[in-house]
């Protein structure tokens, strides 16, 4: 059951959500590659036929030989019986996404990075650095810090988006931004320079 272990694969692999559904619901695109090799000795001179008909199979009869996993043709006038083991079934790729098919199962993984999704990826960055250099310091794990930060405009959005969850993560008491700062721990984050400095509550 995918929901059972949802919040792990989600976990594991940096994803926000995961949604199941159903081959029919018209968002993947299905296509059949015939195997010649094993279509060749079952279709003879009818194989080009046979081919070009699997290849022109609409999504709803292509669903139906998944499930079935047979599917019959009638080719001038014969019927031929083709096997989901005689073709391959696979997802069509979808702009802005990477599909990846096994067997019955197809992922499709939407890559497009929002601006909400990178500010959250720089929050999270700066919880690392921040943790490391609470270890470092040598705090007690229930000291409450200050945080102060220099960095450039587009980090400081992302601050001021996920203040509550950076300070949440590291407990900090506040987070704030500088346009100097000295005797700070200094990163190259995500191409981004930036200069941290945390002191004991």
């Amino acid at each position: 059951n995918l929901e059972s272990v949802a919040d792990l694969i989600k976990a594991e692999v940096n994803v926000k959500e995961i949604k199941t559904v159903e081959g029919s619901d018209g968002i993947l695109v299905k296509r059949i590659k015939p195997d010649f090799k094993k279509l060749g000795p079952k279709c003879g001179k009818a194989m080009k036929s046979v081919a070009a008909t699997l290849q022109a199979l609409p999504q709803e009869e292509i669903r139906k030989f998944e499930e079935n996993g047979v599917y019959t043709l009638c080719i001038d006038g014969n019927n031929i019986e083709v096997s989901t083991a005689d073709v391959e079934i696979f997802s069509e790729d979808i702009p802005g996404w990477l599909v990846a098919n096994d067997g019955n199962l197809t992922i499709a993984l939407d890559i497009t990075v929002t601006e909400e999704l990178r500010q959250e990826g720089l929050a999270r960055e700066l919880v690392n650095r921040i943790q490391n250099m609470r270890k470092q310091s040598g705090l007690n794990i229930t000291d409450k810090i200050n945080i102060t930060v220099c960095a450039d405009a587009e980090y400081c959005r992302a601050i001021e988006a996920f203040a509550e969850y950076i300070k949440q993560q590291v407990l900090g008491l506040s987070i704030t931004t500088a346009d100097t700062l000295e005797g700070a721990q200094e990163w190259d984050v995500d191409g981004k320079k930036i200069s941290v400095k945390i002191e004991k509550a």
